[in-house]
């Protein structure tokens, strides 16, 4: 087989090849950069390709690839979106993207997308508009429209494809949930035709693209999704019930999923109007303030992905880790890293607890099997990463050792001491203590430099974020390498100074107590949570009690009495609902009732009766969510006056991440920026004279509001 390479625009990612076949083969490749992202200048650079290939009778159908090894695209460069200065340009953007696409669809010749690694956002409408799809088999191929997660939808005619390719229903799930989908996955709902090894990738999709254009397919509905889709009255209850859900989930906070359903719905009927609906829409949803802080958190989270835990000091590769403790924690942190790839070894005093942990592991991966996330060959290959026993044995080799056990200092001590006899002398100890300051579990240590504080939050194989906490003799070494080992662990690392409850626990803390004062006060739970899922919090205060544990809530309160004063004094519900023996849901006794099918649904009424409480509304759910957020956006402050973290960047993303803080609102530092420093002041102001001292504005903001400054 012979190429002829056809000439390109000078500095074009894209090149073009054909063989003696008549097969072309475009390569997307953009210089500089470690993936393939879509940027405003490419459509005129993609349009000259497609010119060449229409001049040459001679091509008979065009393979589109990447010559990235690790992915297909990316998506669109969000900088592009940042530079937009109105809607319209943003319109613009998005018509131009999907006139290229339209382009593509219409050529007379088949092309075919040869999807390896990422195909998201923009990169999955490319290959949308493409006549066929082939996908490699790996792991890293995923695909999806994830823009809503950035306050969009798909700007490029995904919005108008996805559904009559994969039906509207499967097609509207992935545009609101950001749902991203696997080779098995994608061939099983029709997004692609076939699922290749990448080894053969190419070849396959060379003989896709000398079949001829396909004829139009229609979507494979079962009885239900052919009533709900095919006919009127189906589609009118379809939308009507999307929109329900998707409001029930917001709560008008977010308006790029109501926008998503209306263009989808106005593209059933019409595509020309889905069309123009869709690069409408998608231009003012660009300019929307939720929009702009959703982009931020993506900045954000990118530009730490390239930081080490110290700058200059490179970390030390991990390659085997060690756990103590079977619980919850320890199963969760055994999870996350066997999934990077790193032999974990665990300890516990039962050998009841290991089969515990492992079976954490388990459960996971058996669940993700069966909905074809992963194959049962992938399960056991992570499941083979954990062993455990009831001694040392088999930790002579960790370079990290996880503390995963109760929140007791004397024996977290113990564990510094037994690890410094049982392993290397280059051995990390992480604890992955809630609250108890790292010096003093450092205290007795003999090498208290290789001592630091790695906080995970629970469940840990969901909640993304990780607080490593350094004390003033953790090492610059063992800093970078605990960070990396988390990243490693798919976790968003922060590096914060040791203290009592760190930065996200020190924060929530003041809110929780504001929850219980506002309760003690005669507010009813339900309406106190509702007050801040409506400001934007995945679940309100009174039910994060009841899922953390009200046990572990009350022994938090004195370590940070102690440490930082009495503002943190929780009130006294704590001590009368654990007199009670009511720890939560984890002993089924709660704020909330978990006896029978709604488990956990309804407020268990007898709480009131055991607080002295005749419940009655008397404040607003503004003046709920007010009270609570105002002293977590202080105690925000203090941590950053303080030096606990870095900036106010890692305070926001550490904030989202760790307690689901509104992304929408950016962070509690860009949401203090957004409603003007001077604003907290005089609202913290006058909760004090209402309230008392706990509502005393943090110097820093005092002083910020004086100087008329903000924080980014």
């Amino acid at each position: 087989m012979t190429n002829e390479n056809m000439n390109n625009e000078k500095d074009s990612p894209f090149s073009l090849q054909v063989n003696d076949q008549g097969i072309a083969t475009i390569t997307m490749d953009v210089v500089g950069e470690s993936m393939n992202t879509l940027k405003a200048e490419f459509g005129g650079q993609i349009a000259a390709v497609l010119d060449q290939i229409a001049a040459n009778k001679d091509i008979k159908g065009v393979i589109l690839a990447s010559g990235k090894d690790n992915s297909f695209v990316a998506g669109a460069d969000i900088s592009m979106l940042d530079a937009c200065t109105t809607a319209l340009e943003a319109q613009t953007l998005s018509a131009d993207g999907q006139a290229i696409m339209q382009r593509i669809e219409d050529m007379t010749i088949p092309f075919v997308a040869a999807i390896h690694g990422p195909a998201l956002g923009g990169g999955l409408e490319l290959a949308l508009c493409c006549h066929y799809r082939v996908c490699s088999d790996s792991d890293s191929t995923i695909m999806g429209v994830p823009e809503v997660q950035l306050g969009l939808l798909p700007g490029s005619g995904g919005t108008q494809r996805l559904p009559r390719l994969i039906g509207i229903q499967q097609a509207m799930t992935m545009m609101l949930t950001g749902k991203q989908l696997r080779p098995k996955q994608a061939k099983k709902c029709g997004l692609v035709d076939d699922v290749v090894p990448k080894s053969v990738l190419l070849d396959v999709a060379a003989i896709y693209a000398a079949k001829g254009k396909p004829k139009p397919q229609p979507v494979k509905l079962n009885l239900v999704g052919k009533v709900l889709e095919k006919t009127p009255f189906g589609r009118q209850l379809l939308f009507k019930q999307a929109r329900k859900q998707t409001v029930g989930k917001t709560r008008g906070n977010y308006p790029a999923p109501e926008r998503i359903i209306d263009v989808i719905e106005a593209g059933v009927g019409n595509i020309v109007k889905g069309y123009k609906l869709e690069s409408h829409y998608f231009g003012n949803l660009v300019m929307t303030p939720e929009s702009k802080q959703l982009r931020n958190i993506f900045f954000a989270t990118t530009e730490m992905k390239k930081e080490q835990g110290v700058a200059g000091v490179e970390p030390q590769k991990v390659q085997k880790a060690g756990i103590l403790g079977g619980g919850l924690m320890g199963g969760g942190i055994a999870f996350v890293t066997g999934k990077a790839k790193v032999p974990v070894r665990i300890k516990d005093i039962r050998s009841e607890g290991i089969a515990n942990a492992i079976k954490y592991s388990y459960d996971i991966l058996n669940t993700r099997v069966k909905r074809r996330i992963i194959s049962r060959t992938q399960m056991q290959k992570q499941l083979a990463m954990l062993t455990g026993g009831t001694d040392y044995k088999g930790f002579e080799n960790a370079d990290i050792v996880i503390e995963a056990v109760f929140e007791d200092l004397e024996l977290k001590q113990q564990m510094v001491a037994d690890v410094e006899q049982s392993c290397r002398e280059t051995t990390i100890f992480a604890s992955n203590t809630s609250s108890i300051p790292i010096t003093q579990i450092a205290a007795k240590a003999a090498r208290p430099e290789q001592v630091i504080g790695l906080h995970y939050f629970s469940p840990v194989d969901k909640m993304p974020l990780a607080e490593v906490i350094a004390h003033e003799k953790t090492s610059d070494q063992t800093i970078s390498t605990t960070v990396a080992f988390a990243r490693k662990q798919g976790k968003t690392p922060i590096v914060v100074k040791d203290g009592a409850g760190f930065y996200v626990n020190r924060i929530l803390a003041p809110y929780m107590n504001e929850a219980a004062c506002i309760l003690l006060a005669g507010e009813p739970i339900e309406h106190i949570d509702k007050a801040l899922l409506n400001f934007g919090f995945p679940v309100g205060p009174m039910k994060l009690l009841d899922e953390v544990g009200i046990d572990v809530g009350s022994k938090i309160s004195p370590i940070l009495v102690a440490d930082l004063g009495p503002r943190f004094e929780a009130p006294d519900a704590f001590t009368k609902l654990l007199a009670d023996d009511r720890k939560g849901k984890k002993n089924q006794r709660g704020l909330y009732d978990y006896i029978g099918k709604k488990s956990g649904k309804n407020v268990d009424e007898s709480v009131y009766s055991l607080l002295g409480i005749n419940p009655s509304q008397k404040l607003s759910h503004d003046q709920i969510a007010e009270r609570c957020v105002l002293l977590m956006l202080n105690e925000a402050a203090m941590c950053l006056d303080e030096g606990v973290i870095r900036n106010a960047r890692d305070g926001d993303i550490a904030t989202i991440f760790g307690i689901g803080f509104p992304p929408f609102l950016g962070g509690p530092f860009r949401y203090m920026d957004s409603l003007g420093i001077d604003h907290v002041v005089a609202r913290l102001t006058h909760y004090q004279k209402l309230l008392g001292a706990k509502f005393t504005p943090a110097a820093i903001l005092t002083k910020m509001a004086n100087d008329n400054a903000t924080f980014y």
